[in-house]
């Protein structure tokens, strides 16, 4: 039972009753997210705001780089369990983040909407790949009733498609519309260094390209890849053939190690992060804020080791890399874009500097500085 506090006060009898005074003052935009939702809300009462994902981080932080999460009052964990490095770098610019609640996942039947109330929540940021859940679970009529706005963006899915929109989208809701158009050029130009390139390239000149998703993580475990989506998309986007996307529809599925070895593969590239707080026993690359070039070489040349995979082209011609997962889920996905083209096509792109192109994103669009190792070649 919620009692009537002055949070829920707030949130759901307020509105009614001062509507009729107030409404000639509000400036009420609507936008339509990317789940196709239309979404009416006035961009300054949006003080509260709860991240489905904590990793959404990511994208906040290019709209305001000196207060990216002073409005975040709940998020679930994963920034801080999956990339703990890039969390310590936020807390350590903005010690107060450390008193967001953990909520947990919107989509468990044990997620608090009260304390969703008492929170004073305004806003809801979710991912389009979780529409399904927040429907299932009801969690969207539930947020409707208490008078919780809810938009949904998507980095994931389709992110050459849903980046722009969701920036755009976002920058509308938060007030931030400068910014975002700012990044917006900057990311389309950034693409398009890697796309103008890659239109010349004939079919038959293309790598085929196996994305192993968490290379190691469960190390008994092999192997998820991508379709035609995320990293997969990136990787047909940057001259090569994916794999996964010639095998099966849809975002991603599980492969038999036999099937990988049975073809021919130019490349494969495993993803990884720091995911030894949250799993010790994971082998995966540990890339991150935090990694080093010696650590992450020896878990690639771990990961090159496992039975069989010395035997591939791919590894025997040193064509076997990994890449910080966390790309697939922001929007400075055009890295991995660029780092991807740079390996299918050194020459084409000999001139292209992705770390250089790394730090100076950096130091124009985030809160916080360039460190660390995000990618790794096989010696």
């Amino acid at each position: 039972m919620i009692n009537l506090n002055r949070s829920f006060i707030k949130k759901v009898l307020a509105p009614i009753v001062l509507t009729a005074s107030f409404n000639v003052f509000a400036e009420v935009i609507e936008v339509t997210d990317i789940a196709g939702r239309k979404v009416s809300l006035d961009p300054e009462k949006v003080q509260n705001i709860v991240l489905g994902e904590g990793r959404l981080t990511y994208s906040l932080a290019l709209l305001d780089k000196k207060k990216p999460l002073s409005r975040v009052v709940g998020w679930k964990d994963d920034l801080i369990k999956y990339d703990p490095d890039a969390y310590r770098k936020y807390l350590k610019v903005f010690p107060e983040i450390a008193k967001i609640e953990n909520l947990g996942s919107p989509y468990t039947g044990d997620y608090s909407l009260e304390k969703i109330i008492t929170l004073d929540t305004d806003l809801f940021i979710l991912n389009l790949g979780n529409l399904l859940k927040a429907q299932e679970s009801g969690l969207l009529t539930k947020l409707e009733k208490v008078g919780v706005k809810v938009v949904f963006v998507d980095f994931r899915q389709r992110p050459t498609q849903n980046t722009v929109p969701s920036l755009l989208m976002l920058g509308k809701v938060l007030g931030r519309e400068k910014e975002a158009n700012e990044f917006i050029d900057y990311y389309v130009e950034q693409m398009r260094l890697v796309n103008s390139v890659v239109l010349t390239k004939k079919l038959e000149e293309r790598p085929i390209v196996f994305i192993e998703s968490a290379a190691g993580y469960n190390p008994d475990k092999c192997c998820s890849t991508f379709g035609g989506a995320n990293l997969g998309r990136l990787v047909d986007e940057a001259g090569g053939i994916n794999w996964g996307s010639r095998k099966f529809p849809g975002f991603s599925g599980k492969v038999n190690p036999e099937v990988i070895f049975s073809d021919k593969l130019d490349y494969i590239i495993g993803t990884g992060a720091n995911w030894a707080e949250s799993n010790p026993n994971t082998q995966a690359v540990l890339l991150g804020y935090e990694a080093t070039q010696e650590l992450a070489q020896t878990r690639l040349k771990a990961l090159a080791d496992r039975k069989g995979w010395s035997e591939l082209d791919a590894v025997k011609s040193k064509n076997f890399y990994s890449i910080y997962h966390q790309f697939y889920n922001s929007p400075y996905h055009f890295i991995a874009l660029q780092t991807f083209a740079k390996w299918f096509y050194p020459e084409d792109f000999k001139g292209l500097d992705t770390e250089e192109k790394f730090i100076e994103f950096h130091d124009r669009f985030l809160p916080i500085d360039y460190s660390g190792v995000f990618w790794q070649k096989l010696k």
